[in-house]
């Protein structure tokens, strides 16, 4: 995908604001709404629901925008379809349903704390491909803080709510699935970054999201969860919320970003989105929230700002 001149854009920082505020807001709740709704709806099915419903809708209305600006939806050729194949399946299937699994067993906190490897993934596998950016000293020395603060956030020994404390070495399962799939999410957001394709980005994305959320739906159907199914308030609440805000709205966002920015840039909200989680697991779920923590959120806040300083987007 190549991305529109920002010089030709006079709306360029208006929107890139917009998105990054978007990403870093409604995913940095996400962790919390996962945790509730995996509580009432088993984690495969909650996640196809989400992705295919959300998706088919971001198809829908770009192909109503299409329409209204007089254009013609390109047909989907078969390295179209591969493409797409290839970013759902990292994307959806590898990194959500991770987290999804694995935030039945951890602390929405943590597992939001783990993904931050994701921004640490992005920048470096962003040196490679038909667009690489090289790191400068100035983002090296971001991540470095950035990193810092994640490990005084994570420094606690035990993790969980105050009435109910899981330690660490209990957790390690859960703990590499969703570090996997953090991987799976940086390759995807990479690939999507350089990808040639006859798709708009709306489209694109709608349909990545169609086929990984039927991914998770096949991988959901093979474990039996159809019959863990409960039409729950509270469970369909958090679909909803998840469907059509977090994969709709900030999903676009983030694909907009991960094409009009440089990886450095796009990687901030695995540095913001953490901070945003543990404050409200910390309100919602009485997750606890150490003085290190809060130390951690504003040394993350500091990178993300210097990484950002008067810093030039990339083509």
């Amino acid at each position: 995908m190549t991305p529109d001149s920002d010089g030709k854009d006079p709306y360029y920082r208006t929107k890139l604001i917009l998105c990054f505020a978007t990403v870093y807001l409604v995913w940095g709740s996400t962790y919390l709404t996962t945790k509730i709704g995996v509580r009432e709806l088993p984690p495969f099915l909650f996640g196809a629901v989400r992705f295919i419903v959300g998706g088919s809708l971001l198809f829908l209305v770009a192909c109503l925008l299409n329409v209204r600006s007089g254009l013609i939806n390109p047909k989907i050729s078969v390295q179209e379809f591969k493409n797409l194949l290839i970013v759902g399946f990292c994307s959806v299937l590898l990194s959500n349903s991770s987290n999804a699994w694995g935030l039945q067993y951890v602390a929405s906190n943590k597992a939001a704390l783990l993904n931050v490897s994701a921004s640490f993934w992005i920048p470096i596998l962003g040196m490679f491909g038909r667009r690489a950016q090289i790191l400068s000293s100035r983002v090296i020395l971001a991540l470095a803080i950035g990193f810092s603060g994640t490990l005084l956030i994570a420094w606690p020994n035990e993790v969980g709510t105050n009435s109910q404390i899981v330690s660490d070495h209990q957790q390690w399962l859960p703990t590499i699935v969703i570090l996997i799939g953090c991987l799976g999410w940086a390759v995807a957001t990479i690939y999507q970054r350089n990808v040639v394709t006859n798709l708009d980005l709306l489209s694109f994305t709608g349909l990545q999201m169609f086929l990984g959320g039927f991914m998770m739906l096949i991988l959901g159907l093979i474990g039996g969860e159809l019959s863990r199914w409960h039409w729950t308030p509270t469970g369909m609440a958090a679909l909803a919320y998840m469907t059509l805000i977090s994969s709709g709205i900030a999903y676009a966002a983030y694909a907009w970003l991960s094409v009009h920015t440089t990886p450095a840039q796009v990687s901030t909200y695995g540095f913001v989105n953490p901070a945003i989680a543990t404050l409200l697991g910390w309100i919602a779920l009485d997750e606890r929230l150490s003085k290190a923590q809060i130390i951690g959120m504003f040394v993350i806040l500091i990178a993300m700002l210097l990484m950002n300083w008067r810093n030039r987007s990339a083509a």
